[in-house]
C-alpha cells in the first residue's frame, strides 16, 4: 500500500497486541529477538497458539520458546514444508537402520541473501538422524572444516552448506560407508510450500493444549 498498490485486504499493524486482537494463531516467521518479544507480549492476549519458524535461535533463545510453549500451544520447526518433514522421518529410519559404519552428511544450497548457517532445516535433519541413533546432535556434530582436520571421527554428523544466488533451498542428507552412498533428498522449487505448511500447522494447533510440537506431529509421522 505504502509504495501505490494493491493492499490485499490484509490490516497492518504496529504492536503484538493490535495484530492479536481476533487472532487464534499467531504465525511468526521473523527474527529471534522479535519472535520472543512477541511470545512475551502474547501472555496479555487471548491468543493460545502459535506456529514459529523463525530460524538462527541460540540455545538460551530456543529455552525461552519452550518456556513459552507451556502456557500456549506452539508448533516450531526450521522448516514447514511437507516434503522436507516427510524426509525428516525418512532421515531417522535410515539412521537407525544403517549403523556405525555409515558416515552422516548433510548438505544444504540456499540464496545469497540467507544470513545464518547451517540451516534451519538441516539441523532439523540432522536431529532426525541423531534421533534415530539415539545421541544427541550436539555430542555427534563435527566441527567445520578447514585446514589439516585429520581423520573423521566415528559415529560424527557433519553440515555443509553453499550460498548463492536465488536458491530456495536444496537439503541432501548422505548415508556413506566403504563401498555405497544412499543420498535422501528434497528441492524447493516454490517458497509458498512454506506457506502451506505453515497454514497446515495453524489449522491443526488451533485447538491443541499448551506444549511444544512438530511438524512431525501435525503429520502424526
Amino acid at each position: 500500500a505504502l509504495a501505490g498498490g494493491d493492499g490485499f485486504g490484509i490490516a497492518a499493524a504496529d504492536s503484538v497486541h493490535t495484530a492479536a486482537t481476533s487472532a487464534d494463531v499467531w504465525l511468526d516467521f521473523t527474527t529471534p529477538e522479535a519472535t520472543l518479544d512477541a511470545l512475551d507480549a502474547l501472555a496479555s492476549t487471548q491468543v493460545k497458539a502459535a506456529v514459529i519458524g523463525t530460524t538462527g535461535l541460540t540455545a538460551e533463545q530456543e529455552a525461552r520458546v519452550t518456556d513459552a510453549a507451556k502456557r500456549i500451544a506452539i508448533v516450531r520447526s526450521g522448516n514447514f514444508s511437507l516434503g522436507v518433514n516427510l524426509l525428516a522421518g525418512l532421515v531417522r529410519q535410515a539412521a537407525a537402520k544403517l549403523g556405525q559404519g555409515w558416515d552422516i552428511e548433510i548438505t544444504e544450497a540456499h540464496h545469497r541473501r540467507k544470513v545464518d548457517a547451517p540451516s534451519g532445516t538441516a539441523l532439523l535433519l540432522g536431529e532426525a538422524a541423531a534421533q534415530g541413533r539415539d545421541v544427541s546432535l550436539d555430542n555427534a556434530r563435527l566441527k567445520l572444516r578447514e585446514g589439516i582436520t585429520g581423520e573423521r571421527p566415528d559415529g560424527g554428523i557433519g553440515f555443509s552448506a553453499i550460498r548463492g544466488g536465488g536458491i530456495v533451498g536444496d537439503h541432501d542428507v548422505a548415508f556413506v560407508s566403504e563401498r555405497e552412498i544412499v543420498t535422501l533428498s528434497h528441492r524447493a522449487l516454490d517458497r509458498a510450500v512454506f506457506a502451506d505448511g505453515a497454514l497446515a500447522a495453524a489449522l491443526w494447533v488451533a485447538d491443541k493444549p499448551a506444549g511444544l510440537y512438530s511438524m512431525q506431529d501435525v503429520l502424526s509421522l
